[in-house]
């Protein structure tokens, strides 16, 4: 799906729309993707001369590709994170880089679901992480 259709599931719009397109795998997961043009207001500062993605950010976009797997339960309503746990930073990001995220939901107690999520550029590993939210 492309970010119109993305729209339709998650509230988020820009500039917090981080996702370029998110598709549904036949495993039960979500990947997502992302080019980090270099023009984006989460580099301004971070760092100049040395531009690298925040991690505070590559999880939001997981998070986002996390929530598109749940179509059909999340409209009209709020995904609020509720928790990251054991995130794991290991290459940074930088502008030209495509990020491809690869995410499943593990357990669900509604409103709360739990879920795993890997960013790859490159087919490198670069964030690892558990992730929790609240769908209100």
């Amino acid at each position: 799906m492309n970010r119109d259709e993305i729209k339709k599931i998650i509230p988020h719009r820009e500039p917090m729309l981080l996702v370029d397109e998110i598709n549904k795998g036949e495993d039960g997961k979500a990947y997502g993707k992302y080019t980090v043009t270099g023009d984006e207001w989460f580099l301004q500062g971070h760092f100049p001369g040395n531009p690298i993605v925040p991690g505070v950010i590559q999880c939001e976009m997981a998070a986002q590709t996390c929530a598109a797997m749940l179509s059909g339960k999340i409209e009209d309503k709020t995904p609020l994170f509720t928790g990251i746990n054991n995130v794991k930073f290991k290459k940074p990001v930088r502008p030209g880089d495509v990020l491809e995220f690869e995410c499943e939901i593990d357990k669900v107690k509604s409103p709360f679901y739990f879920a795993k999520g890997k960013a790859f550029t490159g087919g490198v590993l670069c964030m690892s992480g558990e992730f929790s939210f609240a769908i209100i």
